[in-house]
């Protein structure tokens, strides 16, 4: 950094549970940064949360967090709709930005956050922590190195019990980017795009109500990715399915990957690898935080080494898939997806 600071200080613009229980840990456990404020609409919980999680400031407007001189990158996790605004005003005061999916509800908003923050020159992130862990890093790895020889076929089930903490505007507030594809799909595209090293180029998909969702909210999608080199990828994403784990297979032409329990915040999983009749587990390195990981790519990034673990590229890519399986939903349609 120009200013020669050795120590980043990290403004939470967003009182959010994802931010207590993974975001902030993460930042105060790195040796280079901290967080140093935090930001709610409203003063009575932005002091409360500073209080229980041991910030010193907080703020209730996101002009007064950007005129501390102690804030050098913000991370973002208000509800979507807030997320252009907020990354707009955080680069016209310098402040480099790591934000939550989707980066915005419109590809041409997501467009113009970035170059917004590429003109300011500060450094912007999209938070897809799924790529950061040791599981789908590894099965990235296995791909390259031909372990399952070309890849044919994806099968992704990421359905999961959205607990009622979390419930919500994602089930009631499409004005803010509700329902499960701008919440969970857009994980997929992101972790499909990093294992698999490829571009998404078309979608099909059927979406439902399946009893959380509110209004035209839905909770439930099904589709298909099909992938520039000719993999297709299944997905199955829910917020109201309690009884079992979340998986994600690849079938190759030498082999198939089985992993389970990987599509998730927690550090845990584990692969086989399948040839014929024969099936192994597949050693892991040790499991890690994937938030841990993630801050410390930004953190390095800020310094001026190397990129985000996500970057804002990479964001606007899994929201213009995100967006493209809404418009296969409503539509019924086949739909080409445009990242332009």
């Amino acid at each position: 950094m120009a200013d020669g600071k050795k120590s980043l200080g990290w403004g939470l613009i967003g009182a959010s549970n994802i931010a207590r229980q993974y975001v902030i840990p993460a930042i105060n456990n790195q040796p280079d940064s901290h967080v140093v404020a935090v930001m709610s609409s409203s003063a009575e919980r932005a002091e409360n949360y500073a209080r229980e999680n041991g910030i010193p400031n907080a703020y209730s407007s996101v002009d007064a967090l950007l005129a501390d001189p102690g804030v050098d990158v913000v991370y973002i996790s208000t509800t979507n709709e807030k997320h252009k605004a907020e990354t707009l005003a955080a680069a016209a005061a310098g402040k480099h930005v790591l934000c939550e999916k989707p980066l915005a509800l419109t590809l041409a908003d997501a467009r113009e956050m970035v170059a917004v923050c590429a003109n300011a020159g500060v450094v912007m992130g999209t938070n897809h922590h799924l790529r950061n862990a040791i599981t789908h890093r590894t099965i990235r790895q296995l791909i390259a190195d031909g372990a399952i020889g070309k890849p044919l076929a994806v099968r992704v089930f990421h359905a999961v019990d959205l607990p009622p903490f979390l419930q919500t505007w994602r089930i009631n507030n499409p004005a803010a980017g509700a329902g499960v594809i701008l919440d969970i799909t857009v994980h997929d595209t992101d972790t499909l795009r990093f294992i698999l090293d490829d571009e998404v180029s078309a979608v099909s998909a059927v979406s439902a109500c399946h009893g959380m969702g509110e209004g035209n909210v839905e909770d439930t999608v099904m589709g298909i990715m099909e992938f520039e080199k000719g993999t297709l990828a299944q997905f199955h994403d829910a917020f109201t399915i309690a009884h079992t784990n979340t998986g994600l297979e690849v079938h190759g032409t030498e082999g198939s990957l089985f992993a389970e329990d990987v599509l998730t915040q927690q550090p845990i999983g584990s692969i086989r690898i399948r040839r014929k009749d024969k099936t192994e587990a597949v050693v892991l390195e040790p499991h890690y935080d994937l938030y841990t990981r993630a801050i410390g790519k930004f953190n390095a990034a800020v310094f001026g080494n190397g990129e985000p673990a996500a970057t804002a590229e990479d964001g606007i890519r899994s929201l213009a898939v995100a967006l493209a399986v809404a418009e296969a939903a409503e539509t019924g349609k086949r739909v080409i997806v445009k990242y332009q």
